[in-house]
């Protein structure tokens, strides 16, 4: 399905992949924006979770976690690393995240890790419709945005700042908070953005 186009590449390397997310701490990855993050404990949906590094970390504060994560091989992974903690795991994928709407939740922190770049231009349109519907009043989505060329194998699309907070505000999402860093794994072409979206009490 077109849906799940943007998870291709990832399966197969689904080990390997987890062992690099896992690598790096949740505290060091969302510096910029933890201190928006709620206090617990919260709902909290970690969309695209992977290995469940993020999923875990929040858990592990008090929060009441989701984690949607498309390919069945890295859900196996954080599933296994992180079975002590009472994390719900969903085969779900943008941009519909229908089985995740259809719980009827609305979270106080929606969480893309390095997720909306897989999107093209009309499945970033859709996605942000899906976001808006899983968003709590004075709820937060917050997203990292990677900026770079494409790993080969992989599926990629340019995205910058700006058009997500645009396509935000149709949907009734507000920028709260922009931040810009350098690749944590040292890669010096690839460069972040952080953005934090709200939606209005």
């Amino acid at each position: 399905m077109s849906e799940i186009r943007g998870t291709a590449g990832y399966g197969a390397n689904a080990a390997a992949l987890a062992q690099q997310y896992e690598s790096l701490r949740f505290e060091d990855v969302h510096r910029e924006v933890l201190h928006l993050f709620p206090a617990a404990p919260a709902r909290v949906l970690d969309i695209g979770a992977g290995s469940g590094r993020d999923a875990a970390a929040l858990a592990a504060r008090g929060h009441r976690v989701v984690a949607v994560e498309p390919t069945a091989q890295l859900r196996a992974e954080g599933m296994r690393r992180h079975a002590e903690l009472p994390i719900e795991w969903i085969d779900d994928h943008l941009p519909g995240l229908h089985r995740t709407l259809k719980l009827g939740t609305r979270h106080d922190l929606v969480l893309l890790t390095a997720v909306w770049m897989h999107l093209d231009a009309a499945e970033r349109a859709a996605a942000m419709q899906a976001l808006a519907g899983l968003v709590a009043e004075g709820g937060q989505v917050a997203m990292s945005l990677r900026h770079g060329p494409v790993p080969e194998g992989r599926r990629m699309f340019e995205v910058s700042a700006e058009e997500t907070a645009e396509l935000a505000g149709r949907h009734g999402l507000l920028p709260r908070f922009l931040a810009q860093r350098e690749d944590m794994l040292g890669r010096a072409d690839v460069r972040w953005s952080f953005l934090v979206l709200q939606r209005p009490a």
